[in-house]
């Protein structure tokens, strides 16, 4: 069984793994494969992408703004319209906001327009934020590295399953068994049934 550890632990809030009995197993972690979106895009074209995406957050009026609203991760680009750094307080607050006025969906309907020859996948996750990352590297890419382990089951836990979610594809790849949650304690106690905790 393969358990994705740094997204349980992160929806499931601080002390999960001491929870997490492996019965004598052992654990090995390594680096299996990488890809760099900038590689993948060139620099000329991602400073393009970044400098229009933070010109279009410039021109919205928001409840707040709060720092880190571009976050370039290895195999993607976080972009957040609120800023990352925001509280909990002004993460939910943008959560409301953005249900009522579609700030991410047109942000995201804006960038597709913008750059339909980049080959780019546009995934709304989370509260505050969207991915975006070339097509076919979305969360069902681990998958292609672990087939040959032959695990017996592989379990999956995400908030935005449904379709458009960044959690959508690999929560409905037949090579998983995907379980909707809706918050750190719902993953917990999913989690805690599943492994009869």
């Amino acid at each position: 069984m393969l358990l994705f550890l740094n997204v349980l632990s992160e929806q499931s809030g601080e002390g999960v793994q001491e929870h997490i009995n492996m019965n004598h197993n052992i654990i090995s972690v390594c680096c299996v494969a990488t890809q760099n979106i900038q590689d993948y895009i060139g620099e000329k074209k991602l400073q393009v992408f970044i400098n229009y995406a933070l010109k279009y957050m410039s021109d919205i009026t928001l409840p707040c703004k709060r720092g880190t609203f571009i976050e370039f991760r290895t195999g993607l680009i976080n972009v957040s319209p609120v800023g990352r750094s925001c509280s909990q307080d002004e993460r939910e607050e943008f959560e409301l906001f953005d249900k009522e006025n579609k700030i991410r969906e047109k942000f995201v309907k804006s960038l597709q327009e913008k750059f339909p020859d980049l080959g780019l996948v546009f995934s709304i996750g989370g509260q505050i934020s969207f991915d975006v990352y070339p097509k076919g590297w979305d969360k069902t890419y681990c998958l292609r590295h672990v087939h040959n382990e032959q695990f017996d089951e592989i379990h999956f836990f995400g908030d935005k399953t449904s379709p458009g979610g960044n959690d959508h594809t690999i929560y409905n790849d037949p090579r998983t068994i995907g379980h909707t949650v809706t918050s750190p304690e719902d993953t917990r106690k999913q989690v805690e049934q599943l492994f009869k905790l």
